[in-house]
């Protein structure tokens, strides 16, 4: 009896092992697998130069800002998401040729969807920059679905954006993950790009794809030493509870380099003292803000300008109260507070500083109803001031709206 015991504890003992090994297998199986998809995001997506009608106001229905950029001759470039904040996810742009007052049709659209696909493949994040050749970047992600693991940063240049027929370059590839603000000019002469390398790894589907890219899942910086030609992977930082990162990065008088990144908790910071090796352990920022994309740039007077959420510097009330700030000392206080937008539904704030000194900054409101891409136009006074005091400034300008299922306006 205790050896049919014994014999029988064995086989079911086998058997469990069996199953787990089995199991084990499928799921090495299921990886493999959508790794191969996922290098269906490795492939250059086409340029679309002539959008319309296609892609018309009238056939977009969601709107999400991502960046927003200067010309040397003055046209404003603006960028934004359509389709949703989903694999549905493509890039619209339009541009200003009068301050923007008023702005035109979509001109460039970068969507990689495809029916010959076996999922969705998006274009989600990125931004606009223009650098100092004059040059206009378009920064993009692309990846399958929502976040494949890997996903990766892309970039296409254009060497006359004032043109009236903009030429841009074939999209080329830097790195894994993804980018969502400018780079930032040392110093020394290199441009930095924070690239974020999600810590969760690949979303949904993709989950536990690439586990070799895991030692360098954090909010990373790339440095380019030779006017974008190349970019090298120079260090990263790693925050508790990310969201994207988001990170953007702003180099102090005394050399330091400073980094605020997005978490879910709010917005924390670390600091290098070696260009971008190494970083220091993060700390939560005195700034308080919302789980939501900020802006901080330094602007050409040498204070720092950020916008953030709420009426104050250490309190917010969620997306609401965009409001502009400036720093005289690094950070380390804030004067100001003009409120760019006191609704609610209001995010993702990109902006730069023109040659005359005018301050430019967009966001959007009400993603999936209104999907409102809005412009702020002002100046370091009207931020000291809390309003508007210069002449040409202006809040609350329309860059776009979709019409898709709505009366057109």
């Amino acid at each position: 009896m205790r050896n049919l015991l014994r014999f029988a504890l064995v086989l079911l003992s086998l058997n469990f092992m069996i199953s787990i090994s089995s199991a084990e297998d499928e799921a090495v199986d299921r990886i493999q697998e959508l790794e191969k998809i996922a290098d269906y995001a490795l492939i250059p997506p086409t340029l679309n130069t002539s959008p319309l009608p296609e892609y018309d106001y009238d056939k977009l229905d969601y709107g999400m800002t991502i960046g927003i950029s200067r010309t040397p001759a003055g046209r404003l470039w603006a960028c934004w998401v359509a389709g949703g904040d989903s694999p549905k996810a493509f890039f619209v742009l339009a541009t200003s040729d009068d301050d923007g007052e008023t702005w035109s049709k979509p001109r460039l659209v970068l969507d990689s969807h495809s029916k010959d696909l076996p999922m969705d493949r998006s274009i989600l994040v990125g931004n606009l920059w223009t650098d100092p050749l004059g040059r206009l970047w378009l920064f993009f992600d692309q990846s399958m679905k929502m976040f494949d693991g890997r996903g990766g940063v892309w970039a296409t240049i254009c060497e006359n954006p004032d043109a009236d027929n903009p030429k841009w370059t074939e999209p080329k590839r830097i790195w894994h993950g993804v980018t969502l603000n400018k780079p930032t000019v040392l110093s020394n002469g290199e441009w930095m790009l924070p690239i974020s390398l999600d810590e969760r790894g690949g979303l949904h589907d993709f989950k536990g794809c690439f586990k070799e890219l895991d030692p360098l899942r954090g909010a990373n910086v790339f440095v380019s030493k030779d006017q974008g030609e190349t970019w090298t992977r120079r260090g990263m930082a790693n925050f508790p509870e990310p969201d994207w990162h988001e990170h953007m990065i702003v180099e102090r008088e005394d050399g330091s380099l400073w980094m605020l990144a997005r978490t879910r908790p709010g917005i924390m910071e670390s600091t290098s003292v070696d260009m971008g090796k190494t970083w220091s352990k993060p700390v939560p920022s005195k700034i308080k803000h919302p789980n939501a994309r900020f802006h901080i740039r330094r602007l050409d007077s040498g204070n720092l300008l950020l916008i953030k959420h709420g009426d104050q510097i250490d309190a917010h009330s969620g997306r609401v109260q965009l409001s502009a700030w400036l720093s005289e000392d690094d950070g380390n206080s804030w004067k100001g507070g003009l409120v760019l937008d006191e609704r609610k539904g209001i995010s993702y704030p990109d902006g730069f500083q023109s040659p005359e000194g005018k301050i430019y900054i967009s966001y959007d409101r009400n993603r999936a109803t209104d999907g409102e891409i809005l412009l702020a136009r002002f100046t370091e006074a009207d931020i000291l001031a809390k309003k508007l005091v210069e002449p040409n400034s202006k809040l609350k300008m329309l860059i776009s709206r979709p019409l898709a299922g709505r009366n057109s306006e």
